[in-house]
């Protein structure tokens, strides 16, 4: 519940993640903010149905992804000890420590599309059973089917932007 001075007669909501936000005028009622939270929740529940939590809101939604990336593609021998949401990084999308199995992602990579952060989490979930960037290593990779495609669609979005992040890192 968000209540403004500026707004004056409308009531507005919608859904961040998983959490409905209404923003209602500050001169309401508590009576009123009741009604239009209920109102607001029936409304947006018919127009469109509330969608999951984004894999990449939480930690901990990281650290699940990785349990079933690591499983699906890494026969279930890559599981971090924990995987966490880092200020942007300069040079790399993310970075993994193999001795205490701690994988730290980009906040850069909260707006990619899911396909593109499953890759960047296997290629650093593969760094846990080999550190380096050898052919074992590239051989691990490439079971993710779209590692090509997602390695290209990083390289666009750093070239666009201007950050020289290297994609194999």
């Amino acid at each position: 519940m968000r209540r403004s001075q500026r707004r004056h007669r409308t009531v507005t909501a919608y859904w961040k993640d998983d959490t409905l936000v209404v923003l209602i005028p500050a001169r309401m009622t508590r009576a009123e903010e009741k009604h239009w939270v209920a109102e607001m929740e029936r409304k947006l529940q018919r127009a469109e149905p509330r969608r999951p939590a984004s894999p990449k809101t939480s930690d901990e939604a990281l650290l699940a992804r990785c349990a079933v990336l690591s499983s699906k593609y890494l026969d279930g021998n890559a599981m971090p000890a924990s995987v966490r949401w880092v200020q942007p990084m300069r040079t790399r999308w993310a970075s993994c420590t193999p001795v205490d199995a701690t994988i730290r992602v980009s906040d850069r990579l909260r707006k990619v599309p899911p396909w593109v952060l499953d890759y960047v989490l296997v290629h650093e979930l593969a760094h846990l059973r080999e550190p380096g960037h050898d052919a074992a290593f590239w051989a691990l990779v490439q079971r993710y089917p779209k590692t090509e495609r997602a390695m290209g669609y990083l390289e666009g979005l750093a070239a666009a932007a201007g950050w020289g992040i290297d994609t194999e890192c």
